[in-house]
Order: C-alpha cells, then structure tokens, then sequence
C-alpha cells in the first residue's frame, strides 16, 4: 500500500518537466518500435575517440618512452562532453528520475547529498526546475569545482573533513571536533534557512555521525529530519545500473560501429563512488563471462579531485576488487605532465582521466601491448585550470632534479654511484648488466637497497641508517634509477630536503630498455624484502 502511495503521489507535472529539459539530453536507451529489446539503441552518446597516436607521442615525448612498436589502440570516451560537463550526470539523472516517478521527491523538498564536486554539479540540473540542492562538501575542493558548484547555483554546506573516511575512522571519534563541527553545520543551515530548531532535536545523532567523520551519513540525516531526498550515490544501486545498463551498451555500440569489440577491450576507469566500475565489470561478466575493467587509484598519500585511494576506497560499498581484471596505483605527479599535454593537444579532459591514460601507458609498457584500450575521460579541464596552472613552477623544480640518459651518460663521471630505486620491484642479473652497460659503469657500482627501505624513506620523509650505506652518505651524490623515473624521482625530493644532492633518471629501466629487446618481467624481479 505504502508503494503505491508513493505512485499516486507523483508530481507529474515535475516529472514531465525533467524527462523534457533533463533526461532527453543525456545517453538513454530507445527501443525500436516492434523490434524487441535487442534492438535499443543508445541516443545521445559521447564522443569516443582514437587517441592512440597522440598517446604515444605523449609516452615518448613526455616520458621517454618508446610505445611504437606497441600493437596497441586507445580510445577516449570523453563523458566531459556530456550535459554538466561529467560522467556523474548519467547516474544522477537515473536516480533523480526514479526519485520523482516513485513519488519520493517532488517540488518544496531539498536535496541533501555529499559530494566531491561533480555529482554536486550534476544535481545543480535539478535546481533549475525549481528544486533546492544542498551540497556537502570538503574545503578541500578546489577553487574551480567549488565555482561551478555555484554556477549551477547548488547551495554549499563546508566542512573541513574527507567526504570518504579511511577505513577504521570510526574507532578514532573526535567529540570535540565533532560538536565544534555540528556547530558550524547548524550555523551554515540557517544561514541557508533552514529551521536550526529541528536540527537542535538530533543535534547528539549528528555529533555522532561528525565523530565518525561520515559526511556521507550526515546527508541522509539531514534529508530525513527536514523532508527532503538523499540520492545516497554512494550506496544507490541506481549508481551502478547506469553504468550497466547505458554506459557499457553505448560502449558496446560505438566500438561495433568503428569495427572493434568491446569483447576483446580493456576497460580503464578511475575509482570515485564506484559506480562506473560496478556497472561496467557487471556487463562484461554478464554478456561476455569476463573480467575486463582495470580500476585505476592514485598513490595513498596523494590527492586527486573526486577519485578515492585504494584504501578509501576500501571502506565504500562499490569497492568489488573481485569484478576487477587488475588494480592499479599510479603516481599523479607524473599524471600532470601527461594532462597538461593531453590539454595543451586540445583536449578536454580532467585530473582523473589523466590518471587513467598514464595507467595505460605503464600497463603498454610492461607487457600489455596489443590489447585495445577504452579509457573513461570522466570530466573536463575547466575546474582544474588554475592548478594546471601551478604545475609550471613544480615542473621546473621536478626537471631540476631529474636528468635525460643521454645528459646522464655525458656526466657519469659526477656521480658518485648508481642507486637503484622501488618499493616493489628489484633488478635481476640482466637489469644491472643492463644499467652498467647502458650508462658506461661498472657493476660494481650500482648499489640496490632494499624496497623495505625505499618505502620506509618515502613514508616517513626519513632516510634508513641502512640506506645511507647504499647512498653513499651525505657528500655523495648518487643517479637514482627506477621503473620509469616516478619512485626515484619523489626518493630525489625527499634527499632535497635534507640537503642530500641526487638525480633521478628520467625514465628508469624502462628507457634503458627501449630499443634493446629487452621486456621489463626479463629484467626485474618482485622484490622479497
């Protein structure tokens, strides 16, 4: 009875409105009248483009990395084109649309809904037919995404934690930042208008909540006690049915069309809510019984706009590494450089799809060429402008710490030693034949902590008693080599710091072996210690 209910008290008029201005503009299925279901075809899909020679220019030209001989393709699906300018349109459209016909949101309620930025965005298409979005934000969003929050004239709650707690946050309660931070909720709702007194009468439940740091959680309350609808994209199933249903169908027909199968594609997407991943991993399993998405993290330190690490991601409901053919943590210092030419090449695309096309570059370059690629360019460059920005005067001291090889072979003579570098991988008897030879020293030369060390140095900003042997002490000034230039590079920093001169050489083992016939497993070895 409650169901039908809800039905009867759809607001149709509301419902008509959004179908006409909203949904009609975003990828949906069209089945052909009597042709069955087999017939539905996708109407509105976004671009998807060839960008395999622009990719490879950028691996060689960027990276020092020779991806010609790489059988391989990559196509872009650039959802930066669609309404909103992001990939979270299609899930918030699905959701707000079953919100409305179900009868669970209508005209005179708000919206609630925690979001890093894009599906705050999204939502602010809704605003535009007369329905209120509160979104609940960190602080620590950008510049840019917080404008475009107001652009669509999404109203903003702040507060100064993650969106996504690391998992384990909840036996770590803080009550006296919880009740400050309650405090400053309370004071930015009535600011918004909101009645504080009904706020007042679960003001211990929601203290509860802000010790946990569980700002998604917070949403749903908030929808609760005031009446309104909390889309819950992180745990709404909807979420991963857009992906399932439209995302991956289109994918299918777009790739049919240009002569390729999305059978025989690997599939690269960053993790946000995991929706994307969720829909897609399911489709693949379902129509082809296989594992074809690779989700892609940034390292654990590193903050990347609206994309989880591995371990916050662990914590969510979407995080189904089972589904996945491969998970993949890259460093996004290096993602920059990849999108700063991707942008400067005329590309829209985002902080996330760089992360996910430089993930394609490393997996071409330790064996998985041949295979084609289609990677989720999930958002555009707009928001992201002024940090792009600021990347000049990082570059400029990264390359101050970074040499090509063929500057390091002319000066050999400067350093000291060869230090390899990683917190994985450790060189076989091939790789320091290799490096001896293709830098002009002798073997004796090349010294090898362990990765125990490199990742205790680059976890702690310290430099191991037992790795200061390998580098030679504080007046030495070692060339570090690793995989691709990345580890060494950040282990050079870390040295800066503490006066320690060191290069890092760009592009590692990996350039080393280029044109060598060389494959990186031939040359490199997970490390045991």
């Amino acid at each position: 009875m409650q169901g039908q209910d809800e039905v009867n008290n759809v607001d149709d008029s509301l419902l008509l409105q959004f179908e006409q201005e909203v949904q009609s503009k975003v990828p949906h299925l069209r089945e052909e009248p009597g042709a069955g279901k087999a017939a539905a075809i996708i109407i509105n899909a976004t671009p998807l483009v060839d960008i395999t020679k622009d990719l490879k220019e950028c691996a060689k030209n960027v990276f020092g990395l020779d991806l010609a001989d790489k059988a391989l393709r990559v196509f872009g699906k650039f959802d930066s084109d669609l309404l909103a300018g992001s990939i979270k349109v299609r899930p918030a459209v699905q959701i707000i649309h079953d919100a409305i016909a179900t009868g669970k949101l209508k005209r005179g309620q708000t919206i609630f809904e925690a979001t890093s930025g894009n599906f705050g965005i999204a939502l602010g298409q809704i605003s535009k037919l007369g329905i209120d979005v509160v979104a609940l934000v960190s602080r620590k969003l950008q510049e840019g995404v917080f404008d475009e929050l107001r652009n669509e004239k999404t109203r903003i709650i702040n507060l100064d934690m993650d969106i996504c707690p690391a998992p384990g946050m909840k036996g770590n309660a803080n009550l006296m930042a919880a009740r400050a931070t309650a405090s400053n909720v309370r004071a930015q709702l009535t600011e918004l208008g909101f009645d504080p007194a009904i706020f007042d009468k679960s003001r211990s439940e929601v203290e509860a909540i802000l010790a946990s740091q569980d700002i998604i959680n917070l949403a749903k309350l908030l929808a609760r006690i005031y009446g309104g609808f909390c889309p819950e994209q992180y745990d709404n199933e909807l979420n991963i049915e857009a992906h399932r249903t439209v995302t991956a169908a289109e994918l299918d027909q777009q790739l049919r069309e240009q002569g390729n199968a999305l059978s025989e594609s690997r599939i690269v997407c960053t993790f946000g809510t995991g929706g994307t991943s969720g829909g897609l991993s399911r489709y693949m399993m379902e129509k082809y019984g296989k594992k074809s998405v690779h989700v892609v993290f940034p390292l654990g330190d590193q903050d990347v706009a609206g994309i989880r690490t591995k371990g916050k991601a662990a914590g969510l409901k979407f995080y189904e590494p089972d589904r996945y053919a491969g998970q993949h943590e890259v460093d996004f210092r290096q993602a920059k450089r990849l999108l700063k030419f991707f942008v400067d090449k005329g590309y829209d695309m985002g902080e996330s799809s760089a992360l996910a096309l430089y993930a394609v570059i490393q997996m071409a370059n330790f064996g998985m060429g041949g295979s084609n690629f289609v990677v989720m360019i999930a958002d555009g460059i707009q928001k992201y402008r002024k940090s792009l920005e600021a990347m000049a005067g990082e570059e400029k001291q990264q390359r101050s710490l970074q040499v090509p090889l063929q500057e390091a072979v002319s000066n050999i003579g400067n350093y000291d030693r060869v230090v390899w570098i990683h917190t994985m991988y450790t060189p076989r008897k091939e790789g320091i034949e290799l490096i001896a030879k293709s830098l002009g020293v002798d073997e004796s030369k090349i010294f090898v902590p362990t990765a125990r060390e490199v990742e205790q140095l680059l976890a702690t900003q310290q430099v191991p008693k037992e790795m200061e042997k390998s580098l030679g002490g504080a007046n030495a000034k070692p060339l570090l080599v690793c995989m691709m230039g990345n580890t060494s590079l950040r282990v050079a920093e870390v040295l800066a710091q503490k006066g320690i001169v060191a290069e890092s050489l760009n592009g590692g083992i990996s350039a080393l072996s280029a044109g060598k016939g060389k494959q990186i497993p031939e040359l490199v070895r997970m490390a045991t210690e």
